[in-house]
């Protein structure tokens, strides 16, 4: 048995520093160490902000359009440029930093010193941006439809007509995985033959009024095997990506929203919109069934492990909390004050 000195050196291991979005204040947050020890102002309107990790630095974009650079190691804000009006997605593509934007209705190419190569007219919001590094892909929400095009140029390669509102993605190995919003099921791009295929999902009634639209973007992926959250109904979706195959489906508390493998494969971690909004469940993987739902916050908008599966860094928005808790048991072992969090991002060093 570990001493207690031991458990509690184990306990404050650090992994690195946890980036939290502040909702309403335009700020991040930055935890290093298990203590908040600053935060990152005049990032723009931060409802619906975007943290993503790349060659050592982070970028984040905000509701109203910009894209921030920020250094990471010393929590600084290097440069911040309006991209569009309203945006939504972000991923890169070699040394090009790819924009999906709701308003105006284009997708735009920028360098890594933030300026911009070219822009893209779809006369569509854009959503589901993804790159293998050869090509990037997106989905025209307002089309049906989704466009490959190559990374150099931004040249259109092939474009497809898939399910009733595409509305997020996911790209696994050389599959690009669309979820829909008024259609229950996903469609499946290969983008070695560059072919397409759907696959339904199976479902009772019409389902319930969604509350917050589920993020395909973070389903949990083990192996071959895809969990998807379900659009209106209380369950998490089994899906076989290598030969696109519907499998079964899990019974959930509440109208999935994030659905996460943690790191070591074991588990899988839920959280809910509408009368579900305050729980996180913690699905066995193993036996695909639940092992824990709790109560851990008022409004959970979002969660990440740590880089081990041991811990889970989540936002409880109106408490204005961050709490870190053990998996599976789900013990709340740390509280952060934190104005309005949402979005949790974990930075693991250079």
């Amino acid at each position: 048995m570990l001493s207690l000195v031991a458990l509690l050196v184990f306990l404050s291991v650090s992994f690195g520093k946890v980036f939290v979005v502040e909702r309403e204040t335009g700020k991040l947050a930055v935890i290093d160490k298990d203590k908040v020890k600053k935060e990152i102002e005049n990032l723009g309107n931060l409802n619906h902000a975007t943290l993503k990790f790349f060659k050592g630095y982070a970028y984040l974009i905000s509701r109203d359009g910009y894209l921030s650079k920020i250094d990471p190691e010393r929590g600084i804000l290097l440069k911040k440029v309006k991209v569009g009006s309203s945006t939504i997605g972000i991923n890169f593509c070699n040394k090009k930093i790819l924009i999906a934007n709701y308003a105006p209705k284009n997708v735009v190419l920028v360098d890594e010193n933030l300026d911009v190569l070219r822009e893209i007219n779809t006369e569509s919001r854009n959503v589901g941006i993804k790159s293998n590094g050869e090509v990037f892909i997106y989905a025209l929400m307002d089309k049906d439809k989704v466009e490959i095009r190559d990374c150099d140029k931004g040249t259109l390669i092939k474009e497809f007509n898939v399910g009733k509102m595409p509305f997020d993605a996911l790209l696994y190995k050389d599959k690009y995985i669309v979820g829909f919003f008024r259609e229950s099921g996903v469609g499946i791009i290969d983008l070695k033959s560059l072919t397409y295929k759907k696959v339904i999902f199976k479902r009772k009634g019409k389902g319930e009024v969604v509350f917050k639209i589920p993020h395909f973007g973070f389903w949990g992926i083990k192996g071959k095997i895809a969990y998807i959250p379900a659009v209106g109904e209380r369950k998490i979706h089994v899906v076989d990506i290598e030969n696109m195959s519907y499998l079964k489906s899990i019974e959930v508390k509440g109208l999935p929203v994030f659905v996460q493998v943690s790191p070591d494969g074991r588990y899988l971690a839920v959280n809910y919109s509408g009368d579900s909004e305050d729980f996180l469940t913690i699905v066995d993987l193993k036996s695909e069934m639940v092992l824990n739902t709790k109560p851990l916050g008022k409004r959970i908008l979002h969660y990440r492990f740590t880089p081990d599966g041991k811990f889970i860094y989540l936002s409880s928005y109106f408490e204005n909390k961050v709490k870190k808790v053990s998996v599976p048991d789900l013990k709340v072992l740390k509280e952060f004050k934190v104005p309005t969090p949402s979005g949790v991002f974990i930075y693991g060093g250079k």
